[in-house]
């Protein structure tokens, strides 16, 4: 195997086309197809197989080897990447995964600071659920990942600490009190987020040795928030994802003061680029100590006040 066929490889994995990946690289079409041909006859094994309803897909073994494929790739950055700081610049690219509403608070306010402090760094944002972010920093398809409930599978750094809040339709038996015990919400319909959203909550039911009666699952705030607006259950969830709330909707502190940890998860500390790095120690410069704009907690005389901490 060779440098541009593994490139191409990852190339093809990721965008599933041959085409695209070719235009990548600067190669025709049957040129990448005779490259891939030649790659598998020399392993001896089927990388890539054409589905009539899912398009050009993964083997088994082809997973498994495009996991090794982009290790081998992000030891050849590294060492541009050493040999670039050797000489006084920090150079590299980095693929930064985060759920939405992460992605919206940090991710704009890294970019920003990264490309103003080290122009050589190129950033892209991926964005999609806690379990998605996942995966990818599993598959290696991305670099950090800013994640939920990380576990033992990664790498971690604290990043933000956000306080979780109950949420309620206007209308509410519960509405008019400013500060609700979990145990006043265990007979109620609850929403909960799943997708990676949900540990922090369930967590909080657990301590308070509660029930959680789930009634709806949904994988995105948005659609909790109108739920509850519609008057169909109440939720727990995270500041920051209630920084913009729909008519008809209350935000009340919980007495149990529960709170959602925020992490920079990576594969390896140890094994990280140069450019990871940089990014780690921008991201908890900015990021640490610091506290999250808070939401309104609409009174129930109709005016507005702001939940203290």
């Amino acid at each position: 195997m060779n440098n541009t066929q593994i490139r191409l490889f990852v190339l093809i994995a990721e965008s599933r086309s041959f085409t695209k990946a070719g235009l990548e690289l600067n190669m025709t079409q049957p040129a990448v197809s005779r490259a891939i041909s030649a790659l598998e006859a020399e392993l001896n094994v089927k990388l890539l197989v054409r589905d009539r309803r899912n398009g050009l897909m993964l083997t088994g073994i082809g997973k498994r080897i495009l996991v090794i494929c982009r290790s081998i790739l992000s030891g050849l950055d590294k060492i541009d990447q050493e040999i670039a700081a050797e000489k006084g610049l920090e150079k590299g690219h980095i693929r930064i995964g985060a759920f939405p509403v992460a992605a919206a608070f940090f991710v704009p306010k890294i970019i920003r600071t990264l490309s103003a402090g080290y122009p050589g760094i190129g950033i892209s944002l991926h964005e999609g659920s806690v379990a998605e972010v996942k995966e990818w920093l599993a598959s290696r398809y991305i670099d950090i990942g800013l994640v939920i409930s990380p576990g033992e599978e990664f790498d971690t750094v604290p990043l933000f600490r956000e306080k979780l809040y109950a949420v309620l339709p206007r209308k509410h038996r519960l509405a008019r009190q400013p500060v609700i015990s979990v145990k006043e919400l265990e007979d109620e319909p609850m929403l909960l987020c799943r997708s990676g959203y949900e540990p922090p909550v369930v967590e909080v039911f657990r301590r308070a040795g509660s029930t959680l009666n789930v009634k709806y699952e949904v994988s995105s705030y948005p659609t909790s928030l109108n739920m509850i607006k519609e008057g169909l259950a109440v939720g727990v969830m995270s500041q920051l994802s209630l920084l913009s709330l729909p008519p008809e909707v209350v935000v009340r502190e919980l007495a149990e003061g529960a709170y959602r940890d925020i992490h920079l998860a990576v594969p390896s500390l140890q094994e990280a680029s140069i450019a990871v790095q940089v990014a780690i120690d921008t991201a908890t410069q900015l990021f640490s100590g610091t506290e999250a704009p808070l939401p309104s907690l609409a009174g129930a005389a109709g005016h507005t006040t702001i939940i203290e901490e």
